[in-house]
């Protein structure tokens, strides 16, 4: 039995043989019953839906919740408001949470869903998800489990807004419901994820978050090992674990009120174990005869969770077999209705439309923003400083500017981070608002996003561009998704500072002197910003924080660890590299460059610790009597493409300076940019080597030099004469 009309006969032969009764009281009030039914017949009913729409040509995703419909139970033991990041088996669930808040036609935002329309409430026809803003239903992606670093920091956020006095998007008893698959809970975010949780709760921090694992025993087509979710979650520090069998409506109902109900009063987090069963295989093209038996199949029938709601139903007396079937019907016959409508919905029609949400950019509120955010400002303005100190006292400003900024990562709290940025914030602003995390890059992004969505603005620390990559899919698949998800309902404004790049001395390795940043500048609408001089640093930091405010920006904020505490640039003593600490009202706007000198000769664009290496080499060129100027990107994503086309005519030869690999670094999208904006002149790169970076004096041999400028620059002259 593979297909719909097995699975819908099965249904109708089973319940014309169940025995009904006289009328009496049941296990669950009449209501709560016929609700729970009413939901898992509409969710049964759109999966069948979706295969008849695909195979009228407009149905585009068939991963269904056949099989699964137990976790209805669980959405009628939560509270609608209390937000819920679900599994993609979740039909039932979203169908409930509906009844529950009420105008809300569940199975028309579905099957819209499938069909692409552009009518569907949350993403708009981008993509098939479960959410609604009215139902605190935030979409996820099917990525495995990469909702769940972010649950946890919804959850964590709850207490944490209300302590800093800050307007929270959830109540402040609310539970987190976080559901996701057996095959997933092995995946390496699930298990960092709920670590995170279990080690905050160790500690006794807030953390009312549910876990539920839906367990169908398959993970595709690869079987879990019989009790292997009970023995990998049932005894873990911190972490309650309640189990039942979702196929039996009374049992998932009754423990699913129960864990629920730990979890709100102690606020502490708990797991859930509902065993259920898959119908109607994987998705619509697996094919379950090459790797299932029948007599598997059959068993699973037999724990139909539809049938076993119609069971309960018929044994209490609420319905009889008859009205049972005829109830059926008719949610059929009303969803089989919203599914000939969806196929004449409109589909997205321009990429422009598409891409709309992903980065809202409105410049002139983030620079009145950024020019706010400053006006508490205790910094010394005008003082030369470093980029580090300059960063500690934009930290500093922010902080006290923003009652809802916290700062976070390790080691960032009493130590003050690696290299000092953030010591004495925690001190002066409170363990609360900075503070240190778990050594878990997932679990610092993941609490990123949570306080964004929640109400916070997160600023987190990745300790080393080496260790982002760790987590890059918190970045690729759950922040830069949101807004494109839910049509900019929902965003994770939040900045993160990433210590990065090579030229480190007396310290390093790869991990260390890491200058891979391929994998951030393909993620759409991230923000990359790369400064290299101290007031750089301040202002466009300034930028960043406003922009997440003000359009939900996600910015990746590079910092250069080499430049941290340079002070010269020519010589030793002269001071140079420091720049007077920027007043309040200064900011950089996103994806405008820096011009340095005016020379008609060469044009060299670079970024990081390519500025000072372009700018010592220049200081010899123009010794040779070649006039240069220095454009310094400082953004890498945006790039400013109207200041690189300007700064490349006016010499009409142009030679990039990049830090990063020559496969996959910035200069292949520099270089791109000039060909697509019509740029004629002569165009080289110099590039450090497609290698890792080694240790100690080695590291020098594989990332670009002053040399390799100079003689870059030379022959790019010498061809053009």
């Amino acid at each position: 039995m593979s297909g719909v009309e097995d699975l819908d006969r099965h249904f109708r032969e089973a319940v014309a043989g169940l025995r009904s009764a006289a009328r009496a009281a049941g296990p669950l009030d009449s209501r709560t019953a016929l609700d729970l039914f009413d939901a898992q017949s509409e969710s049964r009913h759109a999966d069948f839906a979706a295969r008849w729409m695909q195979q009228q040509g407009r149905g585009y995703y068939t991963i269904g919740s056949s099989g699964h419909e137990g976790n209805a139970a669980l959405a009628l033991a939560l509270r609608p408001t209390d937000p819920a990041l679900l599994h993609y088996r979740s039909g039932a669930f979203y169908c409930a949470r509906a009844r529950q808040a009420g105008g809300v036609d569940a199975v028309r935002d579905m099957l819209l869903g499938v069909a692409a329309g552009t009518e569907e409430p949350i993403a708009g026809g981008r993509h098939k998800v479960y959410g609604r803003r009215e139902l605190a239903v935030i979409p996820q992606t099917s990525t495995i489990a990469s909702h769940l670093p972010r649950a946890v920091g919804v959850a964590w956020s709850i207490a944490r807004a209300r302590r800093l006095g800050a307007e929270c998007a959830w109540p402040g008893d609310a539970v987190v419901c976080c559901s996701f698959g057996d095959a997933s809970v092995n995946h390496s975010t699930a298990a960092g994820a709920i670590n995170s949780a279990c080690h905050a709760a160790y500690q006794g921090l807030p953390m009312p978050i549910l876990f539920v694992c839906e367990d169908n025993g398959l993970g595709i087509s690869v079987p879990t090992p019989p009790d292997w979710v009970r023995r990998a979650y049932g005894d873990r520090p911190a972490l309650a674990y309640f189990a039942a069998d979702g196929c039996d409506p009374q049992a998932a109902y009754d423990t699913a009120r129960e864990a629920v109900a730990h979890v709100r009063k102690h606020r502490r987090p708990a797991f859930l174990h509902l065993s259920t069963v898959r119908f109607l295989g994987h998705a619509g093209s697996d094919a379950e005869a090459a790797y299932r038996m029948p007599s598997d199949v059959a068993a699973d029938l037999r724990r139909d969770p539809l049938l076993a709601t119609a069971r309960l139903l018929t044994a209490s007396g609420v319905l009889t077999r008859q009205e049972v079937l005829d109830r059926y019907d008719e949610v059929g016959g009303r969803v089989f209705a919203v599914a000939k409508e969806a196929l004449e919905s409109e589909p997205l029609t321009t990429a422009t439309q598409i891409a709309a949400p992903i980065a809202p950019r409105r410049a002139d509120l983030v620079a009145t923003a950024a020019r706010r955010t400053s006006e508490a400002s205790a910094a010394p303005v005008g003082e030369p400083v470093t980029v580090a100190q300059a960063i500690t006292h934009t930290l500093a400003d922010l902080l006290g500017s923003h009652p809802e900024l916290v700062v976070f990562g390790e080691d960032v709290g009493r130590k003050g981070g690696v290299y000092g940025l953030t010591r004495g914030l925690q001190r002066r602003f409170g363990t609360a608002r900075v503070f240190d995390t778990l050594l878990d890059e997932q679990a610092i992004l993941g609490l990123a996003l949570g306080a964004g969505l929640s109400g916070l603005l997160p600023v987190a620390e990745i300790q080393y561009l080496a260790y982002l990559h760790n987590a890059g899919d918190q970045l690729r698949g759950e922040a830069a998704t949101l807004q494109f998800f839910s049509q900019g309902q929902y965003r994770n404004p939040m900045v993160v500072r990433i210590a990065g790049y090579g030229y480190q001395r007396g310290f390093g390795g790869h991990f260390h002197n890491d200058n891979a940043v391929g994998a951030l500048r393909d993620i759409p609408g991230l923000v990359i910003a790369s400064p290299s001089r101290p007031d750089d640093a301040a202002a466009m930091l300034r930028t960043c924080v406003a922009a997440a405010k003000v359009d939900g920006t996600i910015s990746a904020f590079l910092e250069p660890i080499a430049l941290y505490h340079a002070r010269d640039l020519h010589e030793d003593g002269d001071d140079a590299w420091l720049t007077p600490y920027p007043p309040p009202a200064e900011h950089v706007p996103i994806g405008r460059a820096r011009t340095y000198g005016t020379g008609t000769d060469l044009t060299l664009v670079t970024f990081g610790n390519g500025l000072r290496i372009s700018l010592r080499a220049t200081r010899r060129l123009e010794q040779q009597g070649i006039a240069c100027r220095v454009v310094d990107l400082r953004w890498l994503a945006p790039l400013p493409v109207d200041d690189l086309l300007r700064e490349a005519r006016v010499t009409g030869r142009v030679l990039v300076v990049d830090e990063t690999r020559r496969t996959g670094g910035v200069s292949e999208g520099v270089v791109t940019a000039l060909v697509d904006g019509g740029f004629s002149g002569a165009v080289r790169r110099v590039t450090s080597a497609d290698s890792f970076v080694p240790l100690g004096q080695a590291a020098q041999l594989v990332l670009v030099s002053e040399d390799d400028v100079q003689r870059a620059a030379r022959e790019l002259l010498s061809e053009g004469r």
